[in-house]
């Protein structure tokens, strides 16, 4: 499955922009929120494997095979970063630090093989990456 680089999310857009809660944004928080990823996925993601982020979400159960494969570029990088902004935000909220993004790497990893936040997330040669597998 494909890595994806998202340094986008560190270095020039929001993660709360893309990613929040009814409790944070209010009872537009959905359809804001998918507005803004597709407004910041305009600038198309580098993804190698389109294929194999399709089948990333398909594992989600949230959409049906023939919604996923309908999906234009546009929609799957929105998505993606979607994602990534959440995974980033749950990270900077439960580990705080200085490294890319505002997080403590260190302390994340140890938790991150645990389980015990989402693991998709990492950074390679001091920029942000979701590796979709």
């Amino acid at each position: 499955m494909p890595d994806v680089n998202v340094n986008r999310l560190v270095t020039e857009l929001e993660p709360s922009e893309l990613s929040g809660s009814i409790a944070e944004r209010g009872k537009n928080a959905g359809p804001e929120t998918w507005a803004n990823s597709l407004e910041a996925a305009a600038t198309p993601l580098a993804i190698d494997d389109r294929e194999g982020v399709r089948d990333f979400f398909r594992e989600f159960g949230a959409w049906n095979d023939d919604e996923i494969d309908a999906w234009t570029d546009v929609e799957l990088d929105a998505l993606v970063l979607q994602c990534a902004a959440g995974d980033l935000r749950e990270l900077q909220s439960c580990f705080p630090g200085d490294g890319v993004g505002d997080v403590d790497w260190d302390g994340a990893e140890d938790d991150m093989r645990e389980g015990r936040v989402s693991g998709n997330l990492f950074v390679h040669n001091d920029e942000l990456w979701i590796g979709l597998n």
